[in-house]
Protein backbone atom coordinates (compact mmCIF):
# COMPACT_ATOMS: atom_id res chain seq x y z
CA UNK A 1 0.00 0.00 0.00
CA UNK A 2 1.11 3.60 -0.51
CA UNK A 3 2.58 5.40 2.18
CA UNK A 4 2.03 8.41 0.76
CA UNK A 5 -0.35 11.36 2.30
CA UNK A 6 -3.53 11.39 0.41
CA UNK A 7 -5.24 14.86 0.28
CA UNK A 8 -7.83 13.78 -1.27
CA UNK A 9 -11.34 14.33 -0.19
CA UNK A 10 -13.19 11.80 -2.34
CA UNK A 11 -15.18 9.18 -1.15
CA UNK A 12 -13.63 6.51 -3.94
CA UNK A 13 -9.35 5.60 -3.12
CA UNK A 14 -7.47 7.95 -6.21
CA UNK A 15 -4.75 5.58 -5.31
CA UNK A 16 -4.30 2.07 -7.66
CA UNK A 17 -5.42 -1.08 -5.83
CA UNK A 18 -2.03 -3.41 -4.90
CA UNK A 19 -2.06 -6.59 -6.71
CA UNK A 20 -1.42 -9.55 -4.57
CA UNK A 21 1.14 -11.82 -3.69
CA UNK A 22 -0.16 -14.38 -5.78
CA UNK A 23 -0.10 -12.00 -8.70
CA UNK A 24 3.27 -11.12 -8.65
CA UNK A 25 3.96 -14.78 -8.77
CA UNK A 26 1.69 -14.85 -11.73
CA UNK A 27 3.04 -11.90 -13.56
CA UNK A 28 6.64 -13.12 -13.20
CA UNK A 29 5.82 -16.52 -14.59
CA UNK A 30 4.13 -14.98 -17.70
CA UNK A 31 7.42 -12.34 -17.66
CA UNK A 32 9.81 -15.34 -17.80
CA UNK A 33 7.67 -17.10 -20.70
CA UNK A 34 8.11 -13.51 -22.73
CA UNK A 35 11.40 -13.53 -22.01
CA UNK A 36 12.64 -17.13 -23.80
CA UNK A 37 10.84 -15.58 -26.61
CA UNK A 38 13.12 -12.46 -26.48
CA UNK A 39 16.08 -14.76 -25.83
CA UNK A 40 15.00 -16.09 -29.48
CA UNK A 41 14.59 -13.15 -31.31
CA UNK A 42 18.35 -12.75 -30.08
CA UNK A 43 19.65 -15.81 -31.78
CA UNK A 44 19.93 -17.78 -28.84
CA UNK A 45 20.80 -21.77 -29.65
CA UNK A 46 17.90 -23.56 -27.53
CA UNK A 47 18.56 -27.33 -27.56
CA UNK A 48 15.31 -28.26 -28.19
CA UNK A 49 13.10 -25.80 -30.00
CA UNK A 50 10.11 -27.55 -29.33
CA UNK A 51 10.47 -27.72 -25.59
CA UNK A 52 11.29 -24.28 -25.21
CA UNK A 53 8.21 -23.08 -27.22
CA UNK A 54 5.93 -24.85 -25.55
CA UNK A 55 7.57 -23.79 -22.55
CA UNK A 56 7.25 -20.33 -23.17
CA UNK A 57 3.37 -20.17 -24.90
CA UNK A 58 3.22 -22.47 -21.60
CA UNK A 59 4.26 -19.93 -19.08
CA UNK A 60 2.63 -17.14 -20.84
CA UNK A 61 -0.47 -19.02 -20.83
CA UNK A 62 -0.34 -20.16 -17.28
CA UNK A 63 0.33 -16.45 -15.85
CA UNK A 64 -2.60 -15.03 -17.56
CA UNK A 65 -5.05 -17.54 -16.26
CA UNK A 66 -3.37 -17.18 -12.34
CA UNK A 67 -3.69 -13.77 -12.85
CA UNK A 68 -6.86 -13.83 -14.21
CA UNK A 69 -8.55 -15.98 -11.62
CA UNK A 70 -7.03 -14.23 -8.26
CA UNK A 71 -8.21 -11.39 -9.81
CA UNK A 72 -12.17 -12.19 -10.16
CA UNK A 73 -13.12 -14.84 -8.14
CA UNK A 74 -11.60 -13.53 -5.35
CA UNK A 75 -14.78 -10.83 -5.69
CA UNK A 76 -18.57 -11.14 -6.09
CA UNK A 77 -19.77 -11.49 -9.66
CA UNK A 78 -20.92 -8.21 -11.47
CA UNK A 79 -19.49 -5.07 -12.73
CA UNK A 80 -15.57 -4.52 -12.27
CA UNK A 81 -14.35 -1.28 -13.69
CA UNK A 82 -13.15 0.22 -10.65
CA UNK A 83 -9.38 1.34 -10.34
CA UNK A 84 -9.06 1.38 -14.74
CA UNK A 85 -8.32 5.07 -14.70
CA UNK A 86 -6.28 5.08 -11.62
CA UNK A 87 -3.94 2.20 -13.20
CA UNK A 88 -0.78 3.33 -15.68
CA UNK A 89 -1.30 0.83 -17.97
CA UNK A 90 -4.68 1.48 -18.72
CA UNK A 91 -5.23 4.94 -18.21
CA UNK A 92 -1.92 6.50 -20.71
CA UNK A 93 0.16 6.34 -18.02
CA UNK A 94 4.23 5.89 -18.49
CA UNK A 95 3.32 1.41 -18.30
CA UNK A 96 0.30 2.55 -21.24
CA UNK A 97 3.15 4.07 -23.09
CA UNK A 98 5.81 1.31 -22.79
CA UNK A 99 3.53 -1.05 -23.58
CA UNK A 100 2.12 0.73 -26.91
CA UNK A 101 5.91 1.50 -28.11
CA UNK A 102 6.82 -2.11 -27.38
CA UNK A 103 3.39 -3.66 -29.32
CA UNK A 104 3.88 -0.56 -32.21
CA UNK A 105 7.74 -1.56 -32.15
CA UNK A 106 6.85 -5.24 -33.23
CA UNK A 107 4.23 -4.47 -35.29
CA UNK A 108 6.77 -2.32 -37.92
CA UNK A 109 9.38 -5.18 -37.53
CA UNK A 110 6.25 -7.51 -38.37
CA UNK A 111 5.28 -6.19 -41.49
CA UNK A 112 8.47 -4.11 -42.57
CA UNK A 113 11.51 -6.00 -41.22
CA UNK A 114 10.64 -9.95 -40.61
CA UNK A 115 14.11 -10.59 -41.33
CA UNK A 116 14.96 -9.29 -37.56
CA UNK A 117 12.40 -11.81 -36.89
CA UNK A 118 14.97 -14.39 -37.95
CA UNK A 119 12.75 -14.95 -41.45
CA UNK A 120 15.37 -16.93 -43.78
CA UNK A 121 15.50 -15.61 -47.40
CA UNK A 122 16.80 -17.30 -50.76
CA UNK A 123 16.72 -21.05 -49.06
CA UNK A 124 17.95 -20.30 -45.59
CA UNK A 125 16.46 -21.36 -42.82
CA UNK A 126 14.93 -19.65 -40.33
CA UNK A 127 16.14 -18.04 -37.22
CA UNK A 128 16.14 -16.16 -34.32
CA UNK A 129 12.23 -15.70 -33.28
CA UNK A 130 10.53 -17.58 -36.63
CA UNK A 131 13.06 -20.30 -35.92
CA UNK A 132 12.01 -21.53 -32.56
CA UNK A 133 8.29 -21.74 -33.94
CA UNK A 134 9.60 -24.30 -36.75
CA UNK A 135 8.68 -27.53 -34.80
CA UNK A 136 5.10 -26.08 -34.42
CA UNK A 137 4.10 -25.22 -38.00
CA UNK A 138 5.84 -28.40 -39.26
CA UNK A 139 3.80 -30.17 -36.69
CA UNK A 140 0.72 -28.50 -38.59
CA UNK A 141 1.46 -28.42 -42.12
CA UNK A 142 4.79 -29.95 -42.75
CA UNK A 143 6.33 -26.54 -43.69
CA UNK A 144 8.75 -24.09 -41.50
CA UNK A 145 7.67 -21.16 -39.56
CA UNK A 146 6.77 -17.65 -41.43
CA UNK A 147 6.27 -14.49 -39.54
CA UNK A 148 2.95 -14.67 -40.23
CA UNK A 149 2.58 -18.31 -38.60
CA UNK A 150 4.63 -16.48 -35.62
CA UNK A 151 1.43 -13.54 -35.59
CA UNK A 152 -1.05 -15.91 -36.13
CA UNK A 153 0.44 -18.32 -33.05
CA UNK A 154 0.74 -15.50 -30.68
CA UNK A 155 -2.44 -14.09 -31.89
CA UNK A 156 -4.84 -17.00 -31.00
CA UNK A 157 -2.62 -17.71 -27.96
CA UNK A 158 -3.85 -13.86 -26.82
CA UNK A 159 -7.45 -14.23 -27.65
CA UNK A 160 -7.77 -17.72 -25.50
CA UNK A 161 -5.91 -16.53 -22.77
CA UNK A 162 -7.30 -13.42 -22.09
CA UNK A 163 -10.23 -14.63 -23.47
CA UNK A 164 -10.50 -16.90 -20.25
CA UNK A 165 -9.68 -13.64 -18.07
CA UNK A 166 -12.73 -11.65 -19.79
CA UNK A 167 -14.93 -14.19 -19.09
CA UNK A 168 -14.22 -14.33 -15.56
CA UNK A 169 -14.90 -10.91 -15.41
CA UNK A 170 -17.93 -10.77 -16.84
CA UNK A 171 -19.40 -14.51 -15.57
CA UNK A 172 -22.34 -12.65 -14.40
CA UNK A 173 -23.34 -11.86 -18.40
CA UNK A 174 -24.58 -14.97 -20.47
CA UNK A 175 -24.20 -12.98 -23.87
CA UNK A 176 -20.50 -11.83 -22.64
CA UNK A 177 -19.49 -15.68 -22.02
CA UNK A 178 -21.42 -16.83 -25.16
CA UNK A 179 -19.68 -14.19 -27.66
CA UNK A 180 -16.42 -14.88 -25.96
CA UNK A 181 -16.49 -18.32 -26.40
CA UNK A 182 -17.35 -17.83 -30.40
CA UNK A 183 -14.84 -15.36 -30.76
CA UNK A 184 -12.64 -18.19 -29.35
CA UNK A 185 -13.69 -20.84 -31.58
CA UNK A 186 -13.44 -18.72 -34.91
CA UNK A 187 -9.49 -18.04 -34.39
CA UNK A 188 -8.72 -20.74 -32.84
CA UNK A 189 -10.65 -23.05 -35.30
CA UNK A 190 -10.92 -21.12 -38.43
CA UNK A 191 -8.59 -18.49 -38.51
CA UNK A 192 -5.85 -20.70 -37.09
CA UNK A 193 -6.31 -25.02 -37.70
CA UNK A 194 -8.14 -24.75 -40.61
CA UNK A 195 -6.12 -22.62 -42.93
CA UNK A 196 -2.86 -24.82 -41.78
CA UNK A 197 -5.15 -28.17 -42.07
CA UNK A 198 -6.01 -26.74 -46.10
CA UNK A 199 -2.46 -26.35 -46.75
CA UNK A 200 -1.55 -29.93 -45.90
CA UNK A 201 -4.34 -31.10 -48.10
CA UNK A 202 -3.84 -29.26 -51.05
CA UNK A 203 -0.90 -26.72 -50.57
CA UNK A 204 -1.24 -24.91 -54.13
CA UNK A 205 -4.20 -23.70 -52.78
CA UNK A 206 -3.85 -19.54 -51.38
CA UNK A 207 -4.04 -18.97 -47.95
CA UNK A 208 -8.18 -18.82 -46.84
CA UNK A 209 -9.68 -17.40 -43.82
CA UNK A 210 -13.23 -18.37 -44.42
CA UNK A 211 -14.33 -16.12 -41.97
CA UNK A 212 -12.58 -13.29 -43.32
CA UNK A 213 -14.44 -11.45 -46.29
CA UNK A 214 -14.18 -9.05 -48.53
CA UNK A 215 -13.21 -5.79 -48.04
CA UNK A 216 -11.39 -7.07 -45.18
CA UNK A 217 -10.17 -9.97 -47.00
CA UNK A 218 -8.61 -7.76 -49.77
CA UNK A 219 -6.46 -9.92 -51.58
CA UNK A 220 -8.97 -12.50 -52.20
CA UNK A 221 -9.65 -11.18 -55.41
CA UNK A 222 -6.25 -10.32 -56.53
CA UNK A 223 -5.40 -12.03 -59.95
CA UNK A 224 -2.75 -14.59 -58.08
CA UNK A 225 -4.99 -15.46 -55.65
CA UNK A 226 -7.54 -15.97 -58.44
CA UNK A 227 -5.98 -17.93 -60.93
CA UNK A 228 -4.59 -20.04 -57.46
CA UNK A 229 -8.36 -20.94 -56.75
CA UNK A 230 -9.41 -21.58 -60.56
CA UNK A 231 -5.76 -24.06 -61.13
CA UNK A 232 -7.10 -26.29 -58.14
CA UNK A 233 -10.57 -27.15 -59.78
CA UNK A 234 -13.99 -27.12 -57.87
CA UNK A 235 -13.04 -26.47 -54.71
CA UNK A 236 -11.05 -23.60 -55.69
CA UNK A 237 -13.98 -22.77 -57.83
CA UNK A 238 -16.04 -23.20 -54.06
CA UNK A 239 -14.02 -21.22 -52.03
CA UNK A 240 -14.10 -17.87 -54.85
CA UNK A 241 -18.42 -18.66 -54.50
CA UNK A 242 -18.18 -18.57 -51.01
CA UNK A 243 -16.44 -15.57 -50.48
CA UNK A 244 -18.89 -13.80 -53.21
CA UNK A 245 -21.77 -15.16 -51.75
CA UNK A 246 -20.54 -14.32 -47.89
CA UNK A 247 -20.35 -11.05 -49.28
CA UNK A 248 -23.84 -10.41 -51.17
CA UNK A 249 -25.75 -13.00 -48.75
CA UNK A 250 -24.92 -14.22 -45.80
CA UNK A 251 -23.55 -10.73 -44.62
CA UNK A 252 -26.90 -8.68 -45.66
CA UNK A 253 -28.78 -11.22 -44.47
CA UNK A 254 -27.20 -12.42 -41.15
CA UNK A 255 -27.27 -8.40 -40.49
CA UNK A 256 -30.63 -7.68 -41.30
CA UNK A 257 -31.64 -10.38 -38.26
CA UNK A 258 -28.52 -9.45 -35.56
CA UNK A 259 -27.01 -6.15 -36.53
CA UNK A 260 -23.28 -5.85 -37.32
CA UNK A 261 -22.47 -7.92 -33.66
CA UNK A 262 -22.63 -11.35 -35.23
CA UNK A 263 -19.50 -10.54 -37.01
CA UNK A 264 -17.50 -7.82 -35.01
CA UNK A 265 -18.10 -9.14 -31.43
CA UNK A 266 -18.88 -13.05 -32.26
CA UNK A 267 -16.51 -14.06 -35.34
CA UNK A 268 -13.92 -11.47 -36.48
CA UNK A 269 -10.69 -11.81 -35.37
CA UNK A 270 -9.53 -7.82 -34.97
CA UNK A 271 -12.95 -7.57 -32.81
CA UNK A 272 -11.67 -10.75 -30.90
CA UNK A 273 -8.31 -9.27 -29.70
CA UNK A 274 -9.90 -6.34 -29.26
CA UNK A 275 -12.41 -7.49 -26.62
CA UNK A 276 -9.92 -10.21 -24.84
CA UNK A 277 -6.52 -8.59 -24.63
CA UNK A 278 -7.62 -4.95 -25.51
CA UNK A 279 -10.57 -5.58 -22.66
CA UNK A 280 -8.24 -3.15 -20.19
CA UNK A 281 -8.35 -0.26 -22.57
CA UNK A 282 -11.79 -0.18 -23.84
CA UNK A 283 -12.41 2.91 -21.96
CA UNK A 284 -9.78 5.12 -23.96
CA UNK A 285 -11.72 5.14 -26.68
CA UNK A 286 -12.65 9.34 -27.27
CA UNK A 287 -16.50 10.19 -26.79
CA UNK A 288 -16.07 13.50 -28.20
CA UNK A 289 -18.05 14.73 -30.65
CA UNK A 290 -14.89 15.92 -32.66
CA UNK A 291 -13.96 12.41 -32.94
CA UNK A 292 -17.22 10.55 -33.88
CA UNK A 293 -17.01 13.26 -36.96
CA UNK A 294 -13.66 11.83 -37.97
CA UNK A 295 -14.61 8.57 -37.57
CA UNK A 296 -17.65 9.13 -40.13
CA UNK A 297 -15.38 10.75 -42.51
CA UNK A 298 -12.21 8.48 -42.43
CA UNK A 299 -13.77 5.01 -42.11
CA UNK A 300 -16.46 5.72 -45.00
CA UNK A 301 -13.18 7.22 -47.13
CA UNK A 302 -10.98 3.79 -46.57
CA UNK A 303 -14.40 1.46 -47.80
CA UNK A 304 -14.68 4.07 -51.33
CA UNK A 305 -10.69 3.45 -51.57
CA UNK A 306 -11.29 -0.17 -51.07
CA UNK A 307 -14.11 -0.32 -53.71
CA UNK A 308 -12.24 1.96 -56.06
CA UNK A 309 -8.77 -0.57 -55.55
CA UNK A 310 -10.34 -3.86 -55.44
CA UNK A 311 -12.73 -2.76 -58.91
CA UNK A 312 -8.76 -1.45 -60.67
CA UNK A 313 -7.22 -4.68 -59.35
CA UNK A 314 -9.82 -7.08 -61.24
CA UNK A 315 -10.14 -4.66 -64.21
CA UNK A 316 -6.82 -4.81 -65.10
CA UNK A 317 -7.05 -8.59 -65.91
CA UNK A 318 -9.71 -9.04 -67.48
CA UNK A 319 -9.81 -8.83 -71.32
CA UNK A 320 -12.27 -7.29 -73.51
CA UNK A 321 -13.03 -9.92 -75.91
CA UNK A 322 -15.95 -11.86 -74.66
CA UNK A 323 -15.35 -14.96 -76.72
CA UNK A 324 -12.36 -15.85 -73.89
CA UNK A 325 -14.68 -15.31 -71.29
CA UNK A 326 -18.27 -13.20 -70.68
CA UNK A 327 -16.73 -10.81 -68.18
CA UNK A 328 -14.79 -8.18 -70.25
CA UNK A 329 -13.93 -4.90 -68.30
CA UNK A 330 -16.76 -3.42 -70.24
CA UNK A 331 -19.37 -6.06 -68.59
CA UNK A 332 -17.42 -5.83 -65.14
CA UNK A 333 -17.23 -1.75 -65.12
CA UNK A 334 -21.25 -1.88 -65.86
CA UNK A 335 -22.01 -4.56 -63.02
CA UNK A 336 -19.96 -2.01 -60.61
CA UNK A 337 -21.71 1.04 -61.16
CA UNK A 338 -25.51 -0.45 -62.25
CA UNK A 339 -25.04 -2.66 -58.00
CA UNK A 340 -24.13 1.53 -56.45
CA UNK A 341 -26.47 2.98 -58.41
CA UNK A 342 -29.47 0.78 -57.23
CA UNK A 343 -28.32 0.41 -53.87
CA UNK A 344 -27.68 4.39 -53.82
CA UNK A 345 -31.40 4.98 -55.53
CA UNK A 346 -32.72 2.12 -52.74
CA UNK A 347 -31.25 4.38 -49.85
CA UNK A 348 -32.60 7.45 -51.30
CA UNK A 349 -36.25 6.21 -51.87
CA UNK A 350 -36.27 4.47 -48.53
CA UNK A 351 -33.99 5.97 -46.04
CA UNK A 352 -33.65 9.88 -47.41
CA UNK A 353 -35.78 11.64 -44.81
CA UNK A 354 -34.24 9.16 -42.05
CA UNK A 355 -30.38 10.52 -43.15
CA UNK A 356 -31.24 13.76 -43.37
CA UNK A 357 -27.97 16.02 -44.44
CA UNK A 358 -26.19 13.09 -44.18
CA UNK A 359 -28.03 12.15 -47.65
CA UNK A 360 -26.12 15.03 -49.12
CA UNK A 361 -22.87 13.60 -47.93
CA UNK A 362 -24.19 10.13 -49.34
CA UNK A 363 -24.61 11.76 -52.81
CA UNK A 364 -21.60 13.53 -53.37
CA UNK A 365 -19.42 10.40 -52.48
CA UNK A 366 -22.00 8.57 -54.60
CA UNK A 367 -21.40 10.98 -57.89
CA UNK A 368 -17.50 10.72 -57.14
CA UNK A 369 -16.93 7.01 -57.19
CA UNK A 370 -18.96 6.67 -60.30
CA UNK A 371 -16.97 9.50 -62.16
CA UNK A 372 -14.04 7.71 -61.01
CA UNK A 373 -14.48 4.24 -62.43
CA UNK A 374 -16.06 5.92 -65.75
CA UNK A 375 -12.49 7.86 -65.96
CA UNK A 376 -10.75 4.56 -64.97
CA UNK A 377 -12.19 3.23 -67.55
CA UNK A 378 -12.16 5.12 -70.23
CA UNK A 379 -8.30 6.14 -69.32
CA UNK A 380 -7.02 2.67 -69.02
CA UNK A 381 -4.88 0.60 -70.36
CA UNK A 382 -3.27 -2.74 -69.87
CA UNK A 383 -1.45 -1.92 -66.82
CA UNK A 384 -2.21 1.60 -66.02
CA UNK A 385 -5.61 3.00 -64.18
CA UNK A 386 -5.84 6.75 -63.82
CA UNK A 387 -2.14 6.78 -65.49
CA UNK A 388 -1.18 4.95 -62.22
CA UNK A 389 -0.13 1.20 -62.40
CA UNK A 390 -2.96 -0.80 -60.47
CA UNK A 391 -0.49 -2.71 -58.41
CA UNK A 392 1.04 0.44 -57.15
CA UNK A 393 -2.85 1.41 -55.89
CA UNK A 394 -3.15 -2.49 -54.17
CA UNK A 395 0.15 -2.33 -52.88
CA UNK A 396 -0.86 1.47 -51.31
CA UNK A 397 -3.84 0.16 -49.81
CA UNK A 398 -1.97 -2.91 -48.75
CA UNK A 399 0.98 -0.62 -46.90
CA UNK A 400 -0.92 2.10 -45.64
CA UNK A 401 -4.70 0.33 -44.68
CA UNK A 402 -3.65 -3.24 -43.90
CA UNK A 403 -0.12 -2.83 -42.54
CA UNK A 404 -0.15 0.35 -40.63
CA UNK A 405 -3.22 1.18 -40.07
CA UNK A 406 -5.25 -1.97 -38.79
CA UNK A 407 -1.90 -3.58 -37.33
CA UNK A 408 0.88 -0.99 -36.65
CA UNK A 409 -1.79 1.62 -35.23
CA UNK A 410 -4.93 -0.31 -34.67
CA UNK A 411 -3.27 -2.81 -32.43
CA UNK A 412 0.46 -0.93 -31.26
CA UNK A 413 -2.16 1.85 -30.01
CA UNK A 414 -4.44 0.24 -28.24
CA UNK A 415 -2.78 1.53 -24.53
CA UNK A 416 -3.22 4.48 -26.55
CA UNK A 417 -6.25 5.50 -28.09
CA UNK A 418 -8.29 2.68 -27.23
CA UNK A 419 -8.54 -1.22 -27.72
CA UNK A 420 -11.19 -0.41 -31.34
CA UNK A 421 -9.35 2.47 -33.12
CA UNK A 422 -9.01 0.51 -36.31
CA UNK A 423 -12.74 -0.93 -35.84
CA UNK A 424 -13.67 2.11 -35.44
CA UNK A 425 -11.53 4.61 -38.28
CA UNK A 426 -10.30 2.25 -40.68
CA UNK A 427 -12.07 -1.30 -40.82
CA UNK A 428 -13.78 -1.37 -44.56
CA UNK A 429 -16.03 -4.30 -43.39
CA UNK A 430 -16.69 -2.11 -40.15
CA UNK A 431 -18.20 0.19 -42.53
CA UNK A 432 -20.11 -2.01 -44.98
CA UNK A 433 -21.81 -3.55 -41.77
CA UNK A 434 -22.55 -0.41 -40.19
CA UNK A 435 -24.22 0.69 -43.33
CA UNK A 436 -26.60 -2.52 -43.24
CA UNK A 437 -27.08 -2.15 -39.57
CA UNK A 438 -27.79 1.33 -39.93
CA UNK A 439 -29.97 0.92 -42.67
CA UNK A 440 -32.41 -1.95 -42.41
CA UNK A 441 -31.17 -4.14 -39.13
CA UNK A 442 -33.75 -5.31 -36.43
CA UNK A 443 -31.17 -4.61 -33.83
CA UNK A 444 -30.76 -1.85 -31.91
CA UNK A 445 -30.46 -0.93 -27.98
CA UNK A 446 -33.85 0.35 -25.80
CA UNK A 447 -32.57 2.33 -23.42
CA UNK A 448 -34.82 3.27 -20.01
CA UNK A 449 -34.59 7.08 -19.12
CA UNK A 450 -36.27 6.86 -16.05
CA UNK A 451 -34.13 4.06 -14.84
CA UNK A 452 -31.51 5.77 -15.64
CA UNK A 453 -28.98 7.12 -12.78
CA UNK A 454 -26.38 8.40 -14.93
CA UNK A 455 -23.69 6.90 -13.43
CA UNK A 456 -21.26 6.68 -16.82
CA UNK A 457 -20.54 3.28 -16.50
CA UNK A 458 -21.96 2.68 -19.85
CA UNK A 459 -20.39 5.25 -21.51
CA UNK A 460 -16.60 4.89 -19.87
CA UNK A 461 -17.27 1.25 -21.33
CA UNK A 462 -18.04 2.04 -24.94
CA UNK A 463 -15.17 1.08 -27.15
CA UNK A 464 -16.56 2.78 -30.21
CA UNK A 465 -16.83 6.24 -28.74
CA UNK A 466 -20.58 6.29 -27.98
CA UNK A 467 -21.39 8.48 -25.67
CA UNK A 468 -24.29 5.83 -24.17
CA UNK A 469 -25.51 7.70 -21.22
CA UNK A 470 -26.48 10.48 -23.41
CA UNK A 471 -28.66 8.12 -25.03
CA UNK A 472 -29.83 6.26 -21.96
CA UNK A 473 -30.98 9.73 -20.10
CA UNK A 474 -33.11 10.55 -23.27
CA UNK A 475 -35.06 6.91 -23.31
CA UNK A 476 -33.74 6.99 -27.06
CA UNK A 477 -32.77 3.98 -29.13
CA UNK A 478 -29.48 3.05 -29.43
CA UNK A 479 -28.73 2.75 -33.65
CA UNK A 480 -25.10 3.91 -34.23
CA UNK A 481 -23.52 2.27 -37.39
CA UNK A 482 -20.68 1.91 -35.53
CA UNK A 483 -22.19 -0.24 -32.50
CA UNK A 484 -20.40 -3.18 -32.63
CA UNK A 485 -22.93 -5.16 -29.90
CA UNK A 486 -20.80 -6.12 -27.77
CA UNK A 487 -23.61 -5.45 -24.96
CA UNK A 488 -20.56 -4.36 -22.25
CA UNK A 489 -22.45 -1.53 -22.00
CA UNK A 490 -25.37 -3.40 -20.81
CA UNK A 491 -23.44 -5.97 -18.70
CA UNK A 492 -22.11 -3.08 -16.62
CA UNK A 493 -25.18 -0.81 -15.63
CA UNK A 494 -26.17 -1.04 -12.43
CA UNK A 495 -29.95 -0.77 -13.06
CA UNK A 496 -30.59 -2.97 -16.48
CA UNK A 497 -31.38 0.15 -18.28
CA UNK A 498 -29.76 -1.12 -21.38
CA UNK A 499 -30.88 -4.14 -23.43
CA UNK A 500 -29.83 -5.45 -26.23
CA UNK A 501 -32.92 -6.37 -29.06
CA UNK A 502 -33.80 -7.84 -32.07
CA UNK A 503 -37.63 -6.49 -32.94
CA UNK A 504 -39.23 -4.91 -36.07
CA UNK A 505 -38.42 -2.08 -38.39
CA UNK A 506 -41.39 0.04 -36.65
CA UNK A 507 -40.15 2.52 -33.75
CA UNK A 508 -36.75 1.08 -34.25
CA UNK A 509 -35.10 4.85 -34.11
CA UNK A 510 -37.34 6.67 -31.71
CA UNK A 511 -37.12 10.62 -31.62
CA UNK A 512 -35.68 12.48 -28.49
CA UNK A 513 -38.75 14.26 -27.72
CA UNK A 514 -40.94 11.34 -26.43
CA UNK A 515 -39.06 11.95 -23.16
CA UNK A 516 -40.24 15.52 -22.20
CA UNK A 517 -43.85 14.53 -21.77
CA UNK A 518 -44.98 17.50 -22.55
CA UNK A 519 -46.32 17.46 -26.10
CA UNK A 520 -46.64 14.05 -26.56
CA UNK A 521 -49.53 11.33 -25.45
CA UNK A 522 -48.00 8.89 -23.39
CA UNK A 523 -50.44 6.68 -23.28
CA UNK A 524 -50.69 6.86 -27.01
CA UNK A 525 -47.09 6.23 -27.31
CA UNK A 526 -47.20 2.85 -24.99
CA UNK A 527 -50.09 2.03 -26.79
CA UNK A 528 -48.42 1.52 -30.16
CA UNK A 529 -45.59 -0.62 -28.53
Amino acid sequence: MSNKINHSMSLAKPDAVDISNKQKIALAVGVIGLFVLVLALFNTNFPNKAVFLSLSLGLIIVGIVVYARDAYLNKLEGIKNDGVWFKSISSRGIWGWIVGIILTTFYIVLYFFPKYLGLGSDGEANSGLIGLFDPLSQLLSGRNASQWFVYGTLYTVAILAFGYKFMLKYRHNRYQQLRTVSVMFFQLGFAFLIPEFMYVMNNDLPYYDLKSMWPLNYYIFDEWSVNGFLSNGNIGLALILFGIISIFVISPILTYKYGKRWYCSWVCGCGGLAETAGDSFRQLSSKKMSAWKIERWLIHTVLVFSVLMTTAVIYTYLGYDKNDFWLTRDVFIALVIGFLTLVFAAVMFFKRQELGKDAKYGAIGFFVAITVLLVMHFTGTTENLFYVKASVLRSSYGIYIGSIFSGVIGTGFYPILGNRSWCRFGCPMAAVLGFQQRMFSKFRITTNGGQCISCGNCSNSCEMGIDVRAYAQKGENIVRSSCVGCGVCSAVCPRGVLKLENDSMEGRINPTEILLGNDVDLMDLVNKK
